[in-house]
């Protein structure tokens, strides 16, 4: 019971991007955003009490998961960031893994793709901080996510 309680309390941490990530019944997740709102110390322990009490009749096992993943604890979190920042190594050494991308992203914007390429080489030559190195990251991460697929991205063995 605790233990669900600490669940609802972690669930009311999370911002309303990483609510929505979390498929939460309605009424859950009613009273976590209420949770949210709530600024006086006893209503938001009693509001707390009264998620945990949602959560004792629902299965918190796809939540716990989804919680883990926003973490990045999951292993499958890890595998998917480990292979974007491969795929990330690989594109900034060899400009030819644009069309890989390419055909696992159809609707990916390659100009941006290959102007962020060239800033962060660009950066690395000048000992810059590594601006356009995350944002490729990050625009890559998005093209995942808007793929909504599990794919991973591939590595090669080169």
């Amino acid at each position: 019971m605790d233990d669900l309680q600490t669940l609802g309390v972690e669930l009311v941490t999370l911002s309303k991007d990483q609510l929505k990530k979390i498929d939460l019944p309605e009424n859950l997740g009613m009273a976590v955003r209420e949770a949210q709102r709530i600024t006086k110390h006893e209503a938001h322990r009693r509001q707390l009490q009264y998620i945990g009490k949602l959560m004792r009749s629902i299965d918190a096992d796809p939540i716990r998961a989804a919680l883990d993943d926003i973490k990045g604890v999951s292993a499958a979190a890890n595998v998917r960031m480990h292979a974007l920042e491969g795929l990330r190594t690989r594109f900034l050494a060899d400009e030819t893994v644009i069309g890989e991308i390419a055909a696992t992203h159809p609707d990916a914007d390659l100009q941006l793709l290959r102007q962020l390429r060239r800033n962060a080489l660009k950066e690395q030559q000048l000992a810059k901080p590594p601006r356009a190195f995350r944002e490729l990251f990050k625009v890559l991460r998005e093209l995942q996510s808007t793929a909504g697929s599990t794919e991973e991205p591939t590595q090669s063995n080169d």
